[in-house]
């Protein structure tokens, strides 16, 4: 990032709570040149007034946060396709080495009978015996080896018929990861233009602008913050679980580390990539996003939230934060700024879940410690720390 956009953005910008501060404001969609398309509409140039600049800046970093969402969705499921493509792999080389076996058994079969060493003849030799007694004796042995060679036709179509199956069903599994990746790739660039357009759209604002932004978001958070403090949602002091407790202790034990899009750690982290990896140290697989864990979490309402929760943001919970308690979250707030403790509410809430909701609440439980600075820095958008 140029030295003017660190310089210009070492100011917090006002992003999440613009329309609770300032009302809605409709932005016009650009349209694209003639005779070109994109999945990702350039930003259009920036307004003069603070409110206005606020809803770009907020239609930005959500569609950023949607497109950093699609990315991970998509990269969990080819993931699960490369493994169930591994799995067809290994039936299929497993199928094909006993389709092989089966048609040596087959062939040696067709031998026998070509050269007059097959059964029925053997037996008709065996009726000729001086000894009828050997004769019936053998006949068993001789029905035993008739419905095994029988047995080897059938295998050898069962084999046939199955190695079929699994090399179409592996044939449609690479092309669905085919598919996959170039959605990905396609999710990766959406993340990434439109994070060049945040950058052109701070890189273009005035000091002036800016600290108009940063009064504008800290009015607004603080209404919200104090909203709820008041309506009494967050009374009481509830303890974690025993894993919830150690969850919390791995996420205050990022904070200051970078947001990355779509990183899980150890060395930066996007939202979720935190609560999942903090959740998976206390010893509990969790979703990997953020829509993913506000839809097979079970969820509880914010009265009964304890630490270690997770607290979703936006209608299409596309954020997610832990909660500290004393209506704190710990979080990766978004691209440019660093894991931190910020308030619950400088995020629009969604609800809450629990990743653990039989486990009891801890009879003893000391918060953890935070480190110094925890609170500092922006909760949203871009820093004088970003790449």
């Amino acid at each position: 990032m140029s030295a003017r956009v660190r310089s210009v953005c070492a100011v917090a910008v006002a992003v999440t709570l613009a329309t609770a501060v300032v009302g809605p404001v409709a932005v016009a969609a650009p349209q694209p040149p003639p005779g070109e398309s994109s999945a990702v509409q350039p930003a259009q140039p920036p307004e003069t007034s603070a409110p206005a600049l606020l809803a770009q800046l907020q239609t930005l970093y959500r569609q950023t946060e949607e497109a950093t969402e699609a990315y991970k969705l998509t990269d969990v499921e080819l993931r699960r396709r490369e493994a169930e493509e591994q799995k067809l792999a290994a039936s299929l080389s497993k199928a094909r080495t006993a389709l092989d076996r089966s048609r040596r058994d087959a062939g040696k079969l067709a031998r026998e009978q070509y050269q007059g060493r097959s059964e029925l003849s053997t037996y008709v030799r065996l009726l000729l015996a001086r000894d009828p007694q050997s004769a019936l004796d053998q006949r068993h042995v001789l029905d035993r080896v008739a419905r095994e060679r029988q047995a080897a036709v059938a295998r050898l179509a069962r084999g046939e018929q199955q190695a079929a199956g699994l090399a179409r069903a592996s044939r449609r599994a690479l092309d669905e990861q085919q598919a996959l990746a170039r959605r990905q790739q396609q999710a990766k660039d959406d993340v990434e233009l439109r994070l060049k357009e945040v950058e052109k759209l701070l890189v273009g604002l005035s000091p002036e602008q800016l600290t108009e932004l940063t009064r504008l978001e800290r009015l607004g958070t603080d209404r919200a913050q104090q909203d709820l403090l008041a309506s009494g949602a967050l009374s009481g002091t509830r303890a974690p679980s025993s894993e919830g407790d150690r969850a919390l202790a791995y996420a205050v034990d990022q904070i200051g580390k970078p947001y990355v899009w779509g990183a899980e750690g150890p060395e930066s982290y996007d939202c979720s990539g935190l609560t999942s990896q903090a959740w998976a140290h206390a010893g509990r697989e969790i979703p990997r996003t953020s829509q993913e864990q506000w839809a097979q979490l079970p969820r509880v309402p914010l009265t009964s939230l304890r630490p270690g929760d997770l607290v979703v943001y936006f209608p299409t919970a596309t954020h997610v934060a832990m909660y500290l308690g004393d209506g704190l979250v710990v979080q990766a707030p978004r691209p440019g700024a660093r894991v931190k403790v910020s308030p619950i509410a400088a995020n629009p809430l969604l609800g809450a879940v629990r990743p653990d909701p039989a486990a009891a609440p801890m009879s003893s439980y000391h918060p953890p410690k935070l480190p110094e600075g925890a609170t500092e820095g922006v909760d949203t958008g871009y820093s004088e720390e970003s790449d």
